[in-house]
């Protein structure tokens, strides 16, 4: 048997026990399972059970497209609309510092662009698994919800136009890529007050498109194609492919609500098959030695703390509505992007605007972020009922 085919065996022979065994052990450390298979990844990469090979890349880019687009359904801009104005004052409020924050500690750290991506970086997809664990009757995860939402718009706006200066500079082709990035948008915004005029004018549309009672699986056909053909213009427009598949995810979630069961969905799928083979993914990219090298350790829990830090204080805006607890709560919810983390470390790596060691920082640091914040939380919402 070739060489080539052997790895490929390992690979999936391995990835088939890490996707199977991750629940388990995340039930047991109650860690959430991302980091878990991440933290695999990196253990079973290290002793050379999964070997580098394309396909599993690819798989693993697809993976985390699918992640972005998973994010998406869960932003429902009909209700995003119905919002109370206060709440997405101080949610935009919020954001607002974090950016001047990060604006002001670019003046001081190379490279400025990677910094004011960085620090105010937001990512809903570890954030919807606690409602899962608290419900959805928490005031706090409802309005975290909502600035996560528009913090990872913007994060992924913001990804968009760092890839693109990363790999045209300041050169015309960047200027290309912002108005087709502001065009996309544009068509995007026409593209959802038109169909919602149409689906005001024509409701069984909906009906007709996704039916209740579907033996053919059509919602799930349908959200495939919107997926892979937003894809498509995203890679036609030379834009950031997770803006495409996260604004098609929000435009099922928009459209589509009358199919309740459709986002379980997509994300069994999702979650029980792509999105591991990412983190796994994600995880053999890390060399276990580096963690000796000096600078890797240090800088990832500097990072871990300035941002878990920044986000707490910021969240303070809330005390008067929340409470002290709640709003701790409401800034450790936001403290874990870990996905979008992963993303512009990966980015910025590959196109040599970073070294290799700063890279992992990144990585250990989107890892630890996720497990002290969940720990945190636990602790806050404890001591918050126990003083009462």
């Amino acid at each position: 048997m070739q060489h080539s085919a052997i790895n490929e065996l390992s690979i999936l022979l391995v990835l088939a026990f890490i996707i199977f065994i991750s629940p388990y052990f995340s039930k047991i450390s109650k860690i959430p399972i991302a980091p878990i298979e991440i933290m695999m990844g990196i253990i079973f990469g290290f002793f050379g059970f999964i070997p580098h090979s394309e396909p599993f890349k690819i798989v693993a880019e697809v993976g985390f497209f699918y992640l972005m687009f998973l994010a998406g359904t869960e932003i429902d801009l009909k209700s995003f609309f119905k919002i109370e104005k206060s709440i997405i004052k101080l949610a935009f409020a919020y954001l607002t510092i974090l950016y001047i924050v990060a604006g002001v500690f670019s003046a001081f750290i190379s490279p400025a662009f990677l910094v004011i991506v960085v620090v105010p970086l937001m990512s809903v997809g570890i954030l919807s698994t606690l409602f899962k664990e608290y419900g959805k009757n928490e005031p706090w995860l409802n309005t975290a919800m909502i600035a996560g939402g528009i913090g990872e718009v913007l994060s992924i706006a913001l990804l968009t136009l760092m890839s693109a200066y990363i790999e045209f500079g300041s050169s015309i082709e960047l200027f290309s890529s912002i108005y087709y990035l502001i065009l996309f948008i544009v068509l995007c915004v026409l593209g959802f007050k038109g169909l919602e005029v149409l689906f005001w004018w024509y409701p069984n549309l909906k009906i007709l498109l996704m039916p209740h009672d579907d033996k053919s699986e059509k919602d799930i056909r349908l959200s495939m194609a919107l997926f892979f053909s937003t894809v498509a213009v995203m890679i036609y427009l030379n834009l950031e492919i997770v803006l495409g598949a996260f604004i098609a995810g929000s435009f099922i979630a928009t459209f589509f609500n009358h199919k309740k069961d459709l986002p379980h969905k997509l994300g069994s799928f999702g979650f029980g098959f792509l999105v591991p083979i990412f983190f796994v993914y994600i995880g053999t990219t890390v060399e276990l030695e580096y963690l000796l090298v000096p600078g890797v350790l240090d800088n990832a829990m500097k990072l871990m703390i300035f941002m878990i830090i920044v986000r707490v204080i910021s969240s303070m805006i809330f005390v008067k509505r929340f409470g002290l607890y709640d709003s701790i709560l409401f800034g450790l919810s936001l403290s874990m992007p870990l996905t979008l983390l992963v993303a512009v470390a990966t980015v910025a790596y590959n196109a040599g605007n970073i070294a290799k060691e700063l890279y992992f920082a990144f990585i250990i640091a989107s890892i630890f972020e996720v497990i002290l914040s969940m720990i945190l939380i636990k602790f806050t919402n404890y001591l918050k009922f126990r003083l009462k």
